[in-house]
């Protein structure tokens, strides 16, 4: 077994904190709707940060898998971009410190990297632990944007869930808040619903979400606005493209009726639970197939 310290290397120069909040958002696993990178790209562009961690990506990164941009320059090879998985020490808009571990899932030694986690979180005194992505559902558009949340401790969170239990291929960010709890560390998860037909685009509505949810669930004050005025822009494409066209708007209308249903059920527990027919992904995708070709891709604008 590895030495947690082996695989990092921590700042010495570090700030006095008190029981910081520690947010993580990897990439590599499920992120409908872009959700956690969106989150990621706003924190960091909205608020002060520096890196104080550097986890060893050679023994964590299969690069044949995942293989790194290189630059080649007429004749040479002028750069290359090697991956980083590293934790940022960020201020809030109010100059509270908190952490954020971003960059890659891990390939290999994810037992290793949670532990590595773990011991960073105890040696930063890190008092909550927070991930967030988004993952598919059968959900329009058209109604508020709902979470599922899971934590280490059920007093954590105050959400009701949509699913009862089920088996899904793990994480790396999942096993982080299982040995977490098993350590008796506190860990929440929110993982943001985004429209399936909608799930390979940016979708900032969803990130909207996400940043609220940290925030009640954190007390960080992190900033909205900007994000707010892009999921408004979004939302406003998506009608655009919905107006007009019979068939997208019967499967919309089919999709809120489903909702509602399901939403104004008390007794109904989980929606996976329920055995109702459901509009196919790729019913919907044929008909959003233009808007998708327009905002999908990383670089497309929300």
């Amino acid at each position: 077994m590895l030495n947690p310290e082996d695989l990092y290397e921590l700042d010495t120069d570090l700030p006095e904190m008190s029981g910081p909040v520690l947010l993580h958002s990897l990439d590599g696993f499920v992120d409908a709707g872009s959700t956690g990178q969106l989150v990621r790209e706003h924190i960091l562009d909205a608020l002060e940060h520096r890196v104080i961690a550097r986890f060893d990506v050679d023994s964590l990164i299969d690069y044949r898998a995942r293989r790194p941009p290189m630059t080649f320059d007429r004749d040479h090879w002028a750069a290359y971009e090697a991956p980083e998985l590293v934790v940022r020490l960020v201020h809030d808009e109010a100059g509270t410190p908190f952490l954020l571990l971003s960059g890659p899932e891990p390939d290999r030694l994810w037992e290793g990297f949670t532990a590595s986690v773990l011991h960073l979180v105890e040696r930063l005194g890190a008092g909550l632990v927070v991930g967030f992505h988004g993952i598919p559902m059968g959900v329009p558009h058209t109604r508020p944007v709902g979470i599922t949340s899971h934590a280490t401790r059920p007093e954590l969170i105050d959400r009701g869930t949509w699913f009862d239990k089920v088996q899904v291929p793990g994480s790396a960010a999942g096993l982080l808040e299982l040995r977490l709890g098993e350590a008796g560390h506190d860990a929440v998860g929110l993982a943001v619903h985004v429209p399936h037909y909608l799930s390979q685009s940016a979708y900032p509505a969803a990130a909207v979400a996400a940043l609220e949810a940290i925030i009640a669930a954190t007390g960080l004050a992190l900033p909205v606005d900007a994000v707010r005025r892009a999921a408004a822009a979004t939302d406003a494409e998506i009608a655009e493209q919905v107006e007009g066209n019979d068939e997208v708007e019967k499967v919309v209308r089919a999709l809120e009726q489903q909702y509602d249903a399901f939403a104004g059920a008390a007794e109904r527990d989980s929606l996976l639970a329920e055995s109702q027919d459901m509009p196919t992904a790729d019913e919907l995708a044929a008909q959003f197939e233009q808007f998708l070709a327009e905002q999908d891709g990383p670089d497309a604008s929300p």
